[in-house]
């Protein structure tokens, strides 16, 4: 497989961000080794959330198995969903605004047939629906867990 180098439109203070919350997470979890640094642990989970490289290019470029890949794109993701706000923290901060816009959307995925509960009938594909509250200039204020794409939202 050839490797070549690439480029995220992303800032460095986000790359330095994310490398400072894995860092902090290993020390936690008392980690000792990794195959990678938490520098581009951060860099690999950046390119996979904002480019959508696959796990196997992933592991191609940055010299591990995918498997590891995957691990830590998980942790990453783990380490951002943390710093969320819960619902209840975030109608704290909704109280205080004028109104809220409340909106979502069907992610589509690759599944079977036989994953029933992933099928949306309303967009005639398998995906996972996820909701969101936003202030009225667009900025993020919370975000549901993925639910399958059959999930009836009020």
């Amino acid at each position: 497989m050839l490797v070549y180098p690439s480029s995220i439109d992303l800032s460095s203070r986000t790359l330095r961000f994310l490398t400072g919350q894995l860092t902090a997470r290993r020390q936690e979890i008392g980690t000792r080794w990794r195959r990678l640094p938490a520098g581009r642990q951060a860099l690999l989970a950046l390119a996979h959330l904002r480019c959508g490289d696959t796990y196997a290019q992933l592991a191609a470029g940055f010299g591990i198995g995918i498997a590891t890949t995957y691990r830590y794109i998980r942790e990453a993701v783990e380490a951002l969903a943390a710093l969320a706000p819960s619902l209840d923290e975030a109608m704290t901060t909704i109280r205080a605004k004028a109104f809220v816009i409340l909106d979502g959307t069907l992610l589509p995925i690759d599944r079977i047939a036989a994953d029933a509960p992933y099928y949306s009938g309303k967009h005639k594909r398998h995906g996972m629906n996820v909701q969101v509250l936003t202030d009225p200039f667009g900025r993020l204020l919370w975000a549901s867990p993925a639910l399958p794409g059959s999930t009836l939202t009020t």
